[in-house]
């Protein structure tokens, strides 16, 4: 069971190990959700995320003889550098069976921690499945990523610091994938103070935890769609369940598009970097009903990929109507592209990329394509110099952001 003293335990056992990662307070965030929201940022913690914590205590509390059987586990990324750490510092082989779609940079850290990672499947339910396979055949012993309850002990020890920081804290809102964070972090948060109100957070395209408490037991969904890999679990974990059920008061989820405004958000005004999973709780705050109450979001880990983070800014930028792209249809004569260019300018408009082309038609007589993408400040920025341009007579077509990309 998780109690107040093995939650004494874990933080013991952690001291020295895990970074005390302190409470963060957001403005910017604070005055659009009308709360004083508080960032705890695990995504600075040792390995990237808050998963240093489980991992390590679980394998303290170990055998000999299971440590040298070597460790097994599964992990999207985040679980597999925390086991890899730790197993590192314990002396002991580890191996991570991690899904063929975690980013590189989970990859990378993870066999530079010294684990031997093997690819397996497209979810974290197949690699799962794969790893529970080699600890039988080798037998290994396999380190759960979240259905644990020494695993979510050691997660819950965030509480701890959440509460040292901001003891008259109101509501903590948590990331929920497999369950273990959201165990840990609810239960120890209901033992120091039962008024404190735990809250969920879900991507809609994987909310397994809130299928599970609609039926009142652990439910396995038939696929999941979401760009947080770090929460993309099919099944949450049967033995953290009830402790979810016992300890969260509610669960928001969080379509993807809403992770693409948060990374936005938290880049731009926090100068941090947050991966999707821990972005969660960042969009959560505009779904709150309350205000001015003391508000703590987890941000669960901050490992993702230059990749991602560059297609994250790219759409994020369309979605705020900072970037667009229109078309126009020009005579093709000197001095045309100069009076497009002129009204941009005029307007305070930016241009990132021109694209004249002459072969739109096969009789130039009757006029040559135009593509500009321009920065812009915003939705009504954007429809100013739109229309400043039918103004003067040009026949503006704006482009799907899609094209953009493409």
């Amino acid at each position: 069971m998780m109690t107040i003293e093995s939650f004494r335990q874990a933080r013991q056992t952690l001291r020295g190990v895990a970074a005390e990662t302190h409470l963060i307070y957001s403005p910017f965030l604070s005055k659009r959700c009308g709360n004083n929201v508080y960032l705890k940022p695990e995504n600075m913690q040792v390995t990237g995320a808050y998963k240093i914590r489980g991992a390590y205590f679980k394998i303290s509390m170990l055998s000999e003889e299971e440590r040298e059987r070597g460790l097994v586990t599964a992990s999207a990324g985040n679980h597999a550098q925390g086991v890899a750490y730790a197993a590192r510092a314990a002396g002991v082989d580890a191996t991570v069976v991690m899904p063929t779609t975690t980013p590189i940079i989970k990859v990378n850290n993870t066999k530079g921690y010294g684990a031997d990672v093997v690819l397996h499947g497209l979810t974290f339910d197949e690699a799962a499945e794969k790893a529970l396979q080699l600890a039988e055949e080798k037998g290994m012993t396999f380190i759960p990523p979240f259905n644990d309850l020494t695993v979510a002990t050691g997660q819950g020890t965030i509480t701890y610091e959440i509460f040292k920081d901001l003891p008259d804290v109101d509501v903590i809102l948590v990331p929920i994938g497999g369950g273990g964070l959201a165990a840990g972090v609810s239960t120890l948060a209901k033992l120091l103070n039962p008024n404190v109100s735990i809250i969920g957070v879900e991507p809609a395209g994987a909310a397994s935890m809130k299928a599970s408490l609609e039926a009142g037991h652990v439910v396995t969904l038939d696929n999941i769609d979401t760009i947080a890999d770090g929460v993309a679990v099919k099944t949450p974990g049967e033995l953290v369940f009830p402790y979810i059920q016992k300890n969260i008061d509610d669960i928001i989820t969080i379509a993807d598009d809403e992770l693409v405004d948060a990374f936005l958000d938290v880049t731009e005004n926090h100068k941090m970097i947050v991966e999707n999973a821990g972005l969660l709780t960042i969009s959560a705050l505009s779904h709150l009903n309350f205000y001015n109450k003391n508000v703590v979001s987890i941000l669960s880990g901050g490992n993702m990929d230059v990749i991602t983070m560059s297609s994250l800014i790219q759409h994020g930028l369309v979605r705020r109507g900072r970037i667009f792209t229109f078309s126009v249809m020009l005579p093709d004569r000197p001095g045309e592209l100069l009076k497009v260019v002129s009204v941009i300018a005029r307007e305070r408009g930016n241009v990132i990329k021109l694209e004249h082309n002459q072969f739109v038609n096969i009789n130039r007589q009757r006029g040559v394509e135009l593509k500009v993408t321009l920065e812009a400040f915003g939705h009504a920025h954007q429809q100013q110099i739109i229309e400043a341009l039918l103004a003067e007579n040009f026949n503006v077509k704006e482009v799907s952001p899609n094209v953009l990309y493409s």
